[in-house]
């Protein structure tokens, strides 16, 4: 059970009404491709925080981590936390919806110029393993990115 759906309208970034679905390149591809819904200039040691108007839904013992994409990392481009992890229980979250955003970081010399509908990131699932004799965690997601541990 793994979708991709547009958050609900009360969470939609930029007034767009239909954000571009993640998709694969290629019959072998890990990763499904996420696209701007935006024009956005990165200068260099500067960052960008890009919504993607899209959640994921998946079991609970599986993970979605986001990542740049190789063409963006030869120009010095890369998530400002080097990878994203996703839980399950983002998706839906009182927060923000469980909206996927990609926090860019230019590393690069030149300003990195993203236009709408270009490829600002990938995102691909994973299995989680977890340790047999673990003390199972008994909190429960309160928000949006980057809120857990708060």
């Amino acid at each position: 059970m793994r979708s991709f759906e547009p958050v609900k309208k009360e969470f939609l970034k930029y007034n767009l009404d239909e954000p571009k679905m993640p998709r694969r390149a290629t019959l072998t591809s890990v990763g499904y491709d996420f696209y701007s819904p935006i024009d956005v200039v990165i200068n260099p040691n500067e960052m960008a925080m890009i919504w993607t108007n899209i959640k994921a839904k998946f079991n609970d013992d599986e993970g979605l981590i986001l990542c740049v994409t190789s063409g963006m990392g030869k120009y010095g481009v890369t998530l400002s936390n080097s990878i994203g992890v996703i839980e399950s229980d983002y998706y839906g979250n009182v927060g923000n919806d469980g909206n996927l955003g990609f926090r860019l970081f230019n590393l690069g010399k030149e300003p990195y110029v993203i236009k709408t509908g270009d490829k600002i990131g990938q995102g691909f699932f994973i299995k989680i393993l977890r340790c047999e004799n673990e003390i199972p965690p008994t909190e429960v997601r309160k928000g949006g990115f980057g809120s857990t541990n708060k």
